[in-house]
């Protein structure tokens, strides 16, 4: 395929097929040695090999029935369509306003003219959202038309336009655990899967084997965008190690839904992608995607008040202000609202929400001691009216100079066309750089120290081995354009954000 840019260096080398660069991987490793402070740069050189024929990729929802998978598939359709409808402020195209890689830009380096920007899509051979297939399960037998019209998220003329081609799309039965959802789920399971626990891991296996075959895709990639669950408890010998979850399957002993999903996914070599709060990646399934060498990542896509919260928090503490307390409430509609009302569910949210300021106060010992932490309250209601239209109140109090206290309120409403449109962008483009770029043995895409076919999971508890999240703003955004921008395409410098 034709390049956007050409690098020119004695670290990147172009072929038919792949670009390879050479990469050096820069840390900085701090410690104590007889109550003296030491610090000391490390370096690690890494060889990396980019696909430049762009791969066919299948992404299967789990929940593809519900808000979040219609909306996607509905928005991929709409754009490759070219479609447009009015509204009552107009006439609106169908667009990726609010993906990552379709609607930001990365800055390349500095030019005659000043900085030089290209969309962030352009930086390395990548999937167009356009491109994707999707399949994918759901405990609600409803096509995918009836089920847009249930959500009440799209414009009905787009509703119309669209639904010729979503009505012939139909979930596949799902795996349905009453004890792991909220009772009021029940009313939706009429496309279940039978038997064992194991007998179900089997046929999702069958499933995407013969969703591949059928479609014609290279790839697979499977998105848990299903109900919240309640957490697991990691117990000894039941799902610590990858062999005790094996057998815990095999046994039908306690497994969420959501980990015997990601169990399936990984046997068959398929990406696994969580985008709910739940502890989906239990110790066990963390060492089997390492030991199958299986790219999975997720907790939660925090996209909306979760994430504004990282962005304000970390403005807050970065700017010597002590945040004492952080009260957010939310109302909302839909059935993700209405799984959340159950008390177990919503836990799984409020951790979610909660952890999202750990690394902030963690960052700075000089406002926070080892045991200080902001107050922080998160309460969610179910009101059907609102319906999608997710309503987000917060309150920030911090303590400022000579004892004073500065509050910030906030309302923001939150709709999941905006909210959850990137996920299954993120899929396609991001773990295709990922995915691609680690095809090149003997190096894995893993920061240094890590095993060889580490697997990446910034999710809850963060297991042993695994690479933990980082919710702070100004270290998570330069990373994401860094990942393809550095190590796996283009052996470049990151360009304005020293340290990332």
């Amino acid at each position: 395929m034709a390049e956007p840019f050409l690098v020119e260096s004695p670290d990147v080398t172009y072929s038919k097929d792949y670009i390879e660069a050479k990469y050096t991987y820069s840390t900085v490793h701090v410690c104590k040695e007889n109550g003296l402070t030491k610090v000391r740069p490390c370096s690690t050189r890494f060889t990396f090999r980019t696909g430049r024929q762009v791969p066919r990729l299948g992404v299967m929802l789990v929940g593809w029935g519900g808000n979040n998978g219609t909306t996607v598939t509905a928005a991929v359709l709409a754009n490759r369509l070219g479609l447009s409808w009015m509204t009552k402020t107009g006439r609106k195209k169908a667009n990726y306003y609010g993906s990552l890689l379709q609607a930001s830009t990365v800055c390349l380096g500095t030019g005659p003219a000043g900085d030089v920007y290209v969309p962030f899509r352009d930086l390395l051979p990548m999937v167009h959202p356009n491109d994707i297939v999707f399949d994918g399960w759901d405990i609600s037998s409803l096509n995918l038309a009836e089920a847009m019209r249930r959500a009440e998220v799209l414009d009905w003329q787009l509703q119309e336009q669209l639904w010729p081609h979503m009505e012939k799309l139909k979930p596949r039965p799902s795996i349905y655990i009453p004890e792991f959802i909220a009772a009021n789920q029940e009313e939706r399971a009429d496309n279940v899967l039978r038997g064992s626990k194991a007998e179900q891991v089997e046929q999702i296996r069958r499933d995407i084997r013969d969703f591949k075959e059928a479609s014609g895709v290279d790839k697979v990639i499977v998105l848990w965008t299903a109900n919240t669950e309640r957490f697991c408890d990691v117990v000894p010998g039941l799902n610590d190690t990858a062999e005790s979850l094996l057998r815990a399957v095999e046994r039908g002993l306690e497994v969420s839904p959501s980990t015997l999903f990601a169990v399936a996914s990984i046997l068959e070599g398929c990406a696994y992608i969580n985008g709910s709060p739940q502890n989906t990646f239990v110790p066990g399934a963390v060492e089997l995607a390492a030991q199958r060498r299986v790219f999975i990542c997720g907790d939660d896509f925090k996209s909306g008040q979760t994430k504004l919260k990282s962005v304000l928090v970390d403005f807050l503490v970065g700017a010597g202000l002590k945040t004492k307390s952080i009260v957010s409430y939310n109302h909302l509609g839909n059935n993700d609202g209405k799984n959340l009302s159950a008390p177990q569910q919503f836990r799984s949210k409020e951790i979610s929400k909660s952890n999202v300021v750990d690394d902030t106060v963690q960052a700075n010992p000089v406002l926070y001691g080892p045991q200080d932490k902001p107050d922080h309250c998160v309460v969610i209601k179910y009101v059907p009216y609102v319906g999608d239209s997710k309503r987000a109140l917060d309150e920030y109090t911090s303590e400022i100079m000579m004892g004073g206290t500065n509050t910030i309120v906030i309302h923001n409403t939150c709709e999941v066309r905006g909210e959850w449109r990137d996920a299954c962008l993120r899929t396609g483009g991001a773990l295709h750089g990922a995915g691609g770029s680690a095809r090149a043995p003997p190096t894995p895409l893993c920061p240094a120290g890590l095993p060889a076919g580490q697997s990446h999971h910034p999710g809850p508890g963060h297991p042993h081995g695994a690479v933990p999240a980082h919710h702070l703003l100004h270290r998570e955004r330069p990373r994401v354009p860094g990942l393809p921008q550095r190590p796996l395409h283009r052996g470049l410098p990151l360009q304005g954000a020293p340290g990332a």
